[in-house]
């Protein structure tokens, strides 16, 4: 049959290599397939501020994802699952799995603080979190097990599962994005959440996001800014400094803490092949406690990439950081304070 066949090509393509073309499988009993995702290999150089040099090296970043869709009378129909190998052990693990009928997407995928900046966030090699300064930089919890999205022009409206097992809510976000026909894109979005006071009791903690990309030719210049409370397991900043979803959003008297950050960065293609980006973000507690020397987290970032082949992409990103903030792996060891370089290779298909 010719979609065996196509399935049998598209596995050994992935097997052989490594986002972003998707390989058409056809159709098959009124449903079009493809598959899609990427191979990459990456090695870390660690050059921690208070302890010795280490290298990190993996290719378990590298996923496959799979679409089907399908019209149903006026309706479209879609299905995406994804999974990647940054399970416990580097065991495939699932990403995302969502149901789109029309303007309504239900699964496990993207929170509504990610929509919120990442499409208008300057390239990075960095894996972890979708930058940071942003109420997004936090990758620990950028997949909830279940979100709804509803999006049309231009306003997505979110619920998702809450970080609060007990909230009486879903965690929420709105928000809108404007694009002009030079290529410029502005979002504004609002997050709403039940917090828990550790004390039995709950609040309400409400952000405000804003985020911008400009489009000057070859070059792009990225904004964001965003304030407010509840946003600190989002953010990945907290209390207790950045410490993923246990993240704390409450000071030593009970009260929520306001978060406060912001993002620059500006990319600029140097040729068909070539780019390069620079990217600072940093995001501050209004109260840190004893145990924290430091209220503010940045983040600088500088890469350049280069497109070797169509789909292949060969890659450094210099990173300075002056707090330990991203997990390592799938354990529970941190990315250390201080400095890294960053090499990869991702073969996109």
């Amino acid at each position: 049959m010719l979609m065996k066949n196509k399935v049998a090509q598209a596995v050994i393509i992935a097997s052989l290599s490594s986002q972003g073309f998707a390989l058409d499988l056809g159709e098959f009993n009124g449903t079009q397939f493809k598959i899609g995702g990427y191979l990459k290999a990456e090695g870390v150089f660690n050059n921690p501020d208070t302890s010795n040099s280490t290298f990190e090296g993996s290719a378990s970043q590298s996923r496959l994802n799979v679409t089907t869709s399908r019209k149903e009378g006026d309706h479209n129909l879609t299905g995406f699952v994804e999974g990647d190998f940054r399970g416990d052990k580097d065991v495939f693990r699932l990403r995302h799995a969502t149901i789109t009928v029309d303007n309504l997407t239900v699964g496990q995928t993207w929170t509504g603080q990610f929509f919120a900046n990442a499409p208008f966030d300057t390239e990075m090699i960095n894996f972890y979190g979708t930058g940071i300064g942003t109420v997004s930089g936090n990758g620990a919890v950028v997949r909830p097990g279940l979100v709804a999205h509803y999006a049309k022009d231009g306003v997505r409206l979110t619920l998702q599962d809450p970080i609060y097992n007990e909230a009486h809510h879903p965690d929420m976000v709105a928000g809108y994005t404007h694009r002009t026909a030079d290529g410029h894109a502005f979002n504004v979005a609002v997050t709403g959440r039940d917090v828990d006071l550790g004390n039995g009791d709950s609040e309400f903690g409400a952000a405000l996001s804003l985020a911008a990309k400009l489009k000057f030719g070859d070059t792009s210049v990225s904004l964001s800014g965003f304030s407010g409370k509840g946003a600190a397991v989002y953010a990945g900043w907290g209390y207790n400094g950045s410490a993923g979803a246990a993240t704390s959003e409450v000071d030593a008297q009970g009260d929520l803490i306001t978060l406060t950050g912001f993002s620059a960065g500006v990319g600029h293609k140097l040729s068909d092949k070539l780019r390069m980006n620079l990217r600072y973000g940093q995001v501050t507690s209004d109260e840190v406690s004893s145990a924290v020397a430091d209220d503010t987290l940045k983040l600088t970032t500088a890469n350049i990439i280069y497109t070797y082949l169509p789909g292949l992409d060969i890659g450094v990103e210099l990173r300075d950081q002056n707090i330990a903030n991203r997990p390592a792996s799938s354990d529970t060891t941190t990315r250390p304070a201080g400095q890294q370089v960053e090499v990869m290779a991702m073969y996109s298909f």
